[in-house]
């Protein structure tokens, strides 16, 4: 189990390294392309075994405990320690990681991107893989910085490089937001782990503030809660996410929401609800507030976009919807119990798996039709994808059905438990202003619904092909192979949530108890 969880974080790294060296001369099949990418594929697929192996191999009995763990000294004069391990909460995002890349890895080999050389592009998704992996496997705080911004060099270049129109301004944009939350953070985190005098999160987590006094809860709390904030995106902190990913090619787009927004959720679980409970206290009814607002921004801004003449982009639209989504995750994760938590650790996964498979489908209607403009598409000689192309078209309407949280799909479970933690908060916390959010929230659900709505009746829905239009290949082999997996797991999280809530309940019980249970 250590070997496993070791090798799940090293392995991408070493692979990014040998993707940058010529290939041997019996596995370069057509071209070096083809093998570079082929290296990809392999790589990926092989981290991915790993970590099914490791869900196998994992004591679902004691799923708050740590395991697979590997404690070994790095820096002794600062204490900080190479330090892995997995439990219930970190686990599913571990997989999910894990899945997402081998099927952009999939994806890519198929239909290579337009761009640069592959060797580059095989690297950095490699090294982003590594860094997103390190970020849910690593229990030191300067470490979790160290892998937090490991991921950021390659997704600049993905988008700088790889990217579409405005890709350069995008990929600035994405780099200086990202970075000016940072700094703030490895102040918070300093300023814990100094203080505390260790920068072991099991440690700190264990004792649940203790040694920590309010004010300094409070201050570490806005310190580290900003850099996660931006990463999440929360709004107001959000505007870098829409150019992002309008720009980023289709795999840096379903990575980009499927993984990388997870990493600044995941730190407020992990780091500042645990270690810091008290300034989490002070923060939590603001935190609710700016999650709800999202929630309504971002489905306001996807009713926008949808509407006929706005001339919305799909891809920006879908953008927005995250915010949206993101905010549900915020609110679970502000209301402080159990069940608002797993509620939130529950929309994470739901939403990875849900808007990758949304971006997945996006790329492909805009390879077809040469946009993702809504209203050419909803046009005249439109896309009309259930009379052009059904799979598609039915896929694509799975997904947004899936998104605005039908139940029976991944997405209702997540947002439904997150309000009913925001309807009976933790003890402490204000009851009428998180009734006052959660009835917000609860609205919100309504607008996400009916933008929804719209973009399927407008992509999906039209007047039958006529005989001078041309054909529209419907779903291809490749990308049968890459969206079966999401949709198929979309389906059983939804219709079995205990597989997914049974691994994360038992860790944040503990979590939220300072370790004692």
């Amino acid at each position: 189990m250590q070997f496993l969880l070791a090798f799940i974080v090293a392995a991408p790294l070493l692979g990014a390294v040998a993707a940058l060296l010529p290939a041997p001369p019996g596995l370069r099949g057509t071209s070096p392309d083809q093998a570079v990418l082929r290296h990809g594929v392999t790589v990926t697929g092989a981290v991915l075994a790993a970590a099914i192996a490791l869900t196998i191999g994992f004591d679902h009995a004691h799923a708050s405990r740590m395991q697979a763990t590997t404690d070994i000294s790095w820096i002794p004069a600062l204490d900080v320690r190479i330090h892995l391990g997995v439990d219930g909460i970190s686990l599913p995002l571990l997989v999910l990681t894990a899945l997402l890349t081998f099927l952009c890895a999939l994806y890519s080999y198929a239909k290579p991107p337009a761009g640069p050389s592959p060797k580059a592009f095989v690297a950095l998704l490699l090294v982003l893989e590594a860094g997103t992996l390190a970020t849910f496997a690593v229990l030191d705080l300067l470490l979790f910085f160290l892998a937090f911004e490991m991921v950021l060099i390659p997704m600049y270049f993905l988008i700088a490089r790889w990217g579409g129109e405005g890709r350069q301004a995008a990929a600035w944009k994405f780099i200086l937001f990202t970075l000016l939350g940072s700094v703030v953070m490895l102040l918070g985190l300093l300023l814990v782990g100094l203080k505390a005098g260790t920068f072991d999160m099991v440690a700190l987590a264990t004792d649940n503030g203790r040694g920590l006094s309010t004010p300094l809860q409070v201050i570490a709390v806005l310190a580290i809660g900003v850099g996660l904030a931006v990463k999440t995106p929360m709004w107001p902190l959000h505007s870098w996410l829409p150019d992002a990913h309008t720009a980023a090619p289709t795999v840096g787009s379903v990575l980009l929401a499927g993984v990388l927004l997870k990493m600044g959720t995941y730190g407020f679980v992990r780091i500042v609800l645990p270690i810091a409970p008290d300034g989490m206290h002070v923060f939590a009814p603001y935190l609710a507030a700016f999650a709800v607002a999202g929630i309504i921004y971002g489905s306001l801004a996807c009713l926008a976009l949808a509407r006929s003449g706005a001339r919305g982009d799909l891809k920006r639209l879908i953008a927005y919807s995250s915010v949206g989504h993101m905010g549900f995750v915020l609110l679970g994760i502000a209301s402080m119990t159990p069940t608002g938590v797993n509620g939130a650790l529950f929309a994470n996964i739901a939403h990875g798996l849900i808007t990758g498979l949304l971006f997945f489908l996006v790329g492909a209607v805009k390879d077809r039709f040469g946009t993702a403009d809504l209203d050419t598409l909803a046009g005249a000689t439109g896309a009309a994808l259930y009379g052009r192309a059904p799979r598609l078209g039915g896929l694509l309407a799975f997904a947004a059905v899936a998104s605005l949280g039908l139940p029976g799909l991944a997405g209702f479970w997540g947002e439904m438990l997150a309000m009913f933690g925001a309807f009976q908060p933790a003890e402490g916390l204000s009851r009428p202003a998180f009734l006052a959010c959660t009835a917000v929230a609860c609205f919100g659900t309504l607008l996400t619904a009916a933008y929804l709505l719209v973009v399927v009746r407008r992509v999906c829905m039209g007047a039958p092909p006529t005989a001078d239009q041309p054909a529209v290949a419907d779903v291809r082999g490749h990308e049968f192979a890459a969206w079966t997996p999401l949709a198929a797991l979309t389906v059983l999280a939804g219709l079995w949530p205990a597989v997914l809530l049974g691994l994360t309940d038992p860790a944040v019980q503990q979590l939220l108890a300072g370790g004692k249970s």
